[in-house]
């Protein structure tokens, strides 16, 4: 991951069920400015199609999805 779009902000959502991860990250990137990039860290499943497919259709940046040791780290970035 380059130094821009490296995670400056976290957003824990382990343990919560579909919706709530994806709710979270709304909660939150509203109040950032643009430029900001999020880790949303989820031990749902449906997070992995749920998250990029909203940040699709706002016109905000899907970085990437990581597995990690029982959840998985979904990086955006909000351009706007």
């Amino acid at each position: 991951m380059s130094e821009e779009t490296k995670s400056g902000e976290v957003v824990d959502a382990r343990g919560m069920y579909c919706p709530g991860p994806l709710m979270e990250l709304i909660k939150t990137i509203q109040l950032k400015p643009v430029g900001t990039v999020l880790s949303v860290l989820s031990t749902d499943e449906g997070s992995v199609k749920d998250i990029p497919a909203w940040i699709q259709k706002v016109g905000q940046v899907h970085v990437g999805t990581e597995k990690k040791d029982g959840y998985w780290d979904v990086t955006v970035k909000k351009v706007k």
